[in-house]
């Protein structure tokens, strides 16, 4: 091993996840299964074993656990999505391929989270709302922008409607059962997003 091997620092570790990670993961989840009203506050304390003071330590309701469930992942969506589109600059194919295989390993992982957003969205006060509608729309943009790049007969307008249908496509993971296993299920949400959006 070389001077320079040995001071060249390795990959950064994973960040361990937090006790404030694990119970807002079990809250998601069960709001997912049996919708926000559904849920107290102690059902929530129950199944990730804390005390009532200790859940209101992380969270000041089941409120602010939507908001820090939803928001995060409308960010990390918009980050994600920039991110794939400019890895290919001049490949529109390349780009919409990267984005779709992105949506879909997203899709997949967090069936609850797309669940919690389909059904408790409104349930938000106005401003995160906002904030989450607003990252939304600019993800749906680059979307549309790989789109009219690769089918300039199309207006914008109708560029989106293929869009959102991609995802409703994509976002059909909280419905799907598991007879079908994972990997396949990404090769068919990825195929039929393709045809969806370019025809083949």
């Amino acid at each position: 091993m070389t001077v320079d091997q040995q001071q060249r620092p390795g990959p950064p570790a994973p960040r361990r996840r937090s006790r404030r990670d694990e119970i807002l993961e079990i809250a998601v989840g069960l709001f997912a299964a049996r919708g926000y009203h559904g849920v107290s506050m102690d059902d929530i304390g129950s199944a990730a074993g804390v005390t009532g003071p200790a859940l209101y330590h992380h969270f000041a309701g089941k409120e602010a656990m939507l908001v820090a469930a939803l928001i995060p992942v409308s960010e990390g969506l918009l980050h994600g999505g920039k991110e794939r589109v400019e890895r290919h600059p001049d490949d529109a194919q390349a780009a919409l391929t990267d984005l779709i295989e992105f949506h879909v390993e997203f899709a997949l992982a967090n069936p609850a989270v797309i669940a919690l957003h389909l059904h408790e969205l409104d349930r938000l006060p106005e401003e995160p709302k906002r904030q989450i509608r607003r990252l939304q729309r600019l993800y749906v943009e680059e979307w549309v922008g790989v789109l009219a790049m690769l089918r300039p007969e199309l207006e914008a307008g109708e560029a989106r409607v293929l869009a959102h249908s991609a995802f409703g496509l994509m976002n059909s993971t909280p419905f799907l059962g598991g007879e079908v296993d994972r990997r396949r299920r990404a090769v068919l949400l990825r195929e039929a997003t393709v045809h969806a959006l370019i025809g083949r």
